[in-house]
């Protein structure tokens, strides 16, 4: 069954900043890496997948995870690929996160979307307008407010 989860970003929360944003985005993509998931990064565009790729490399040794842009790296990718509207991910992807802030949707090309409602009004009226998507296309669908201390 495809499921469609939106993390509730909390305008007092560190991940309402972009730098802590960015940082909540890497975990995720560790932890599901770790899993054994082939995920893919939508970004919104050139500029913001590679400034996203940048903070991959700036993690301690211990943590790095394997990952390239769309159109880089070996022929079968990595576990995490990164891309944005306009190019594909090089082969089957089972779960993307969705970090671009338009009206993009996955509706039926991935088995499993995470997705955001972030605190800004215009973002977060983007994110309910996807969220129908889902819901329209056959989406199990759930929403997780982000912990923070």
């Amino acid at each position: 069954m495809q499921t469609a989860t939106f993390y509730i970003v909390s305008p007092d929360s560190p991940q309402a900043e972009p730098q802590g944003f960015a940082q909540y985005v890497l975990f995720l993509a560790h932890h599901f890496a770790k899993q054994g998931a082939k995920l893919y990064l939508n970004c919104n565009d050139k500029a913001h997948a590679e400034s996203l790729a940048e903070i991959f490399w700036q993690v301690e040794p211990e943590q790095f995870m394997a990952h390239n842009l769309v159109g880089e790296g070996p022929k079968y990718a990595t576990n995490i690929e990164i891309g944005y509207e306009g190019v594909k991910p090089n082969w089957n992807r089972q779960l993307v996160i969705n970090v671009a802030d338009n009206h993009t949707t996955f509706a039926n090309a991935f088995a499993q979307v995470i997705d955001f409602v972030p605190c800004e009004e215009k973002a977060k009226q983007l994110a309910r307008e996807r969220y129908k998507i889902y819901r329209q296309a056959g989406y199990q669908l759930q929403t997780v407010e982000i912990q923070h201390p």
